[in-house]
């Protein structure tokens, strides 16, 4: 088990802090809840299914669920970072295409600095 150091505090795109903006919107235990399965993500790296799973080359994905519903936040690792791109709650089975290309374009952006 490795450990690795976490960040919302990253600006990324034209967006200031996007994960951390979105985890403010959300209730309180709500919040809560993501914060402790990023936690646990952070400490346990490397995870697997349920709460982890692998989207693409360098992607990954924090399975959440919350009170308002299921939660998933998208996240790359770099030099020893959790660097979190992208949060929702998906409203159906199947993740939404435009959520995940949000992740994709941030990670690519991140990638190019």
């Amino acid at each position: 088990m490795y450990h690795l150091w976490y960040t919302c505090a990253v600006s990324i795109d034209d967006d200031n802090e996007p994960v951390r903006e979105w985890l403010k919107s959300l209730p309180r235990q709500d919040c809560r809840a993501i914060g402790e399965d990023i936690k646990t993500a952070q400490y346990g790296w490397p995870l697997g299914m349920p709460l982890l799973r692998k989207l693409d080359r360098g992607l990954w994905e924090v399975r959440s669920i919350a009170s308002i519903g299921i939660a998933r936040v998208f996240f790359t690792v770099k030099d020893g970072l959790i660097i979190l791109l992208h949060g929702f709650v998906k409203k159906s089975q199947k993740t939404p295409q435009n959520e995940l290309d949000t992740a994709r374009r941030r990670l690519s952006n991140l990638e190019k600095d």
